[in-house]
């Protein structure tokens, strides 16, 4: 039994790190207000993050992006059979962003980039009829990319940054269903993983075959942080039980799968631009997740069987006057998660999102940008069908409705 609670908590940190409960890329400003199309786009220094080749085609010498975003997501759960229900109380999310890029010659460029693309917190009411999967959790990453750009000849160009990923989780569920201790008190596991480290990479290629069009394509490798000698603390355990739960360490595998996107963009005239951009997210990877326990419970294995999926995104920007730029954008996602593996951690479904943006200019080299995102996820009954209380399987289902707003902040400087 204490094997798998401290796997099933295991887990619930390992799903949050790759679904992010919300599954929003908001690495940049004005991509994210043209409904996240960027790998065609060669705007600012954004473009280390969203395809590193576009650096050649950038029209200022140096440039330096930095930007804010705030989260405010709320997740709602009823099971009409039971007649429960539960709401998410979440703090807010800030993920954040900084690149600067640099033309070293005509030929070469190079640059940087520090992003947090999982940086929110999921919070349910302690004891809610979830609370044995989990009570809340807060997932901070940071993600350094050093990167350089070549450009080949006046239509193409190539680029490569390897990413440094560091990640901290901090993750609390309720034991089982029923078990507390002689004051009343639900038993709890909290997981925390701290500075766990890896490395990816982040490959880029872009065209401009005409003044009017622009490709770009853009492959974000697979990043697996290695989670060692990391610790999992009891609590409220009944003393009867107290010598079979120990504090304790567990190491575990966490896969971020590989993305693979291809964009267009085509300018219409001097004003107006027209953005696509396709998404492969290969979740498929998440197939299973494997937790070594550094005691006797030892290695535990548990499905997730996440499927690939595609993200399908539209942008516009027009250029109204030489001060005021505007975007708009709607894009379409797919959920990876198959049914009976829906937790409530990532109870997430198929969505749309809604953007909307600007630039202003406050000077010949100074730029602020505002961006806004309201993401909504279809309405589902779901269920998850894998925890294991003493050797039963206990399903825990019900409905999910969530919906995610975003408003961003960045400032643009060339010189």
């Amino acid at each position: 039994m204490k094997k798998l609670i401290i796997f099933t908590a295991s887990l619930c940190l390992a799903s949050s790190a790759l679904a992010g409960g919300y599954r929003v890329a908001l690495q940049g400003q004005k991509a994210t207000g043209m409904g996240h199309t960027g790998v065609a786009m060669t705007e600012s220094s954004e473009v280390v993050f969203f395809n590193p080749a576009g650096m050649s085609f950038l029209p200022a010498e140096s440039s330096l992006t930095a930007g804010i975003t705030l989260i405010d997501g709320v997740t709602k759960y009823q099971n009409e059979s039971t007649n429960t229900s539960a709401e998410t109380d979440s703090p807010l999310g800030t993920p954040v962003n900084f690149y600067f890029t640099q033309k070293q010659d005509e030929k070469l460029s190079y640059g940087i980039g520090l992003y947090t693309p999982y940086g929110n917190a999921v919070e349910w009411k302690n004891d809610w009829p979830g609370s044995h999967l989990v009570n809340d959790i807060a997932l901070k990453t940071i993600y350094i990319q050093p990167t350089i750009a070549y450009q080949i000849n006046d239509q193409y160009s190539v680029g490569f940054g390897p990413t440094y990923v560091s990640g901290t989780v901090d993750f609390n569920r309720n034991l089982n269903t029923s078990l507390v201790d002689a004051n009343g008190n639900r038993s709890n596991v909290t997981i925390s993983a701290s500075n766990v480290n890896s490395w990816g990479y982040n490959l880029g290629f872009h065209a401009k075959p005409s003044e009017q069009l622009s490709i770009g394509i853009s492959y974000r490798s697979k990043v697996v942080l290695e989670a060692r000698n990391e610790k999992a603390d009891f609590e409220n355990i009944p003393a009867s039980l107290a010598a079979a739960f120990p504090d304790t360490t567990f190491d575990a595998n966490l896969v971020l799968p590989a993305e693979l996107t291809i964009g267009v963009a085509y300018q219409l005239n001097k004003q107006t631009t027209l953005a696509f951009d396709l998404n492969r997210t290969y979740w498929g990877a998440y197939k299973n997740l494997d937790v070594d326990f550094n005691n006797s419970a030892g290695l535990s294995l548990n499905p997730r069987n996440y499927v690939d999926v595609n993200i399908y995104r539209f942008g516009v920007q027009h250029k109204m006057d030489d001060e005021l730029i505007l975007r708009g954008g709607i894009y379409f996602d797919n959920s990876p998660i198959k049914d009976g593996y829906y937790t409530p951690e990532t109870a997430r479904n198929d969505s749309v999102g809604l953007t909307a943006g600007a630039s202003y200019k406050l000077s010949e080299n100074m730029e602020i940008d505002g961006s806004f995102l309201y993401l909504m996820f279809d309405e589902f009954n779901g269920s998850y069908d894998y925890f294991n209380q003493s050797g039963t399987l206990i399903p825990f289902s019900g409905s999910y409705k969530t919906s995610v707003t975003a408003i961003g902040f960045g400032l643009n400087y060339t010189f």
